[in-house]
């Protein structure tokens, strides 16, 4: 199943995997301003029995952002307690900030048969992975750098020297798309993005 956006990744995929699980991790990551939240969101809106895993951070929260919706945002030494109690599915440090995942919530809906969705980074992807051995791995690409690059000066969240470190680790991000993911889907236009992500995970 090849569109002119999505390559389909082999090296990693065992296709006579099985599991006793209910439900399905579905990953999406790609670098920084690439519309991965934005993609996850309208993915959610499409199908049926799905669950969009909502990270906790120690970033601070932007006005646009809603607690509980598109992050917790927790203290430092919250986040850590949840390491220290195993509540954290994954955790990472990301240009200075913590982010992790919630283990129960997650778990909880793939035994209950749901979709879940986790949009997490690449860090974070693999060690999912280590535990979630049939996770779909899908890598949100943008159609160039030059674009990635404008769409983060739009998106005006970082100042001009933390957007700039972000950009640079875009191309590491990327490498370890094409190394450890599945499917690669280029975020050219929304629309068919959204569509193709559907497409994979419905055929997953």
């Amino acid at each position: 199943m090849c569109t002119t956006n999505v390559f389909r990744m082999t090296h990693n995929k065992n296709m006579n995997e099985t599991n006793n699980r209910k439900g399905k991790i579905v990953i999406i990551s790609g670098p920084s301003g690439v519309g991965k939240s934005t993609i996850c969101k309208e993915v959610v809106k499409r199908l049926n029995n799905v669950y969009l895993s909502v990270s906790v951070t120690t970033r601070p929260r932007d006005e646009a952002e809603v607690e509980g919706k598109d992050y917790w945002f927790i203290s430092k030494s919250e986040f850590q307690q949840r390491i220290d109690r195993g509540l954290l599915l994954e955790y990472a440090e990301v240009f200075g900030h913590l982010y992790g995942t919630p283990a129960e919530k997650v778990e909880e809906a793939v035994q209950a048969g749901k979709t879940v969705i986790l949009e997490i980074d690449v860090q974070g992807a693999k060690k999912v992975k280590v535990l979630y051995k049939d996770a779909v791995m899908i890598f949100i690409f943008p159609p160039t750098q030059r674009e990635l690059a404008e769409r983060m000066k739009l998106r005006g969240r970082e100042d001009s020297e933390t957007a700039e470190e972000r950009l640079n680790g875009a191309s590491e991000e990327i490498a370890a798309g094409w190394q450890y993911y599945d499917y690669m889907v280029i975020n050219d236009d929304l629309h068919q993005a959204v569509s193709e992500v559907v497409q994979i995970i419905q055929q997953n």
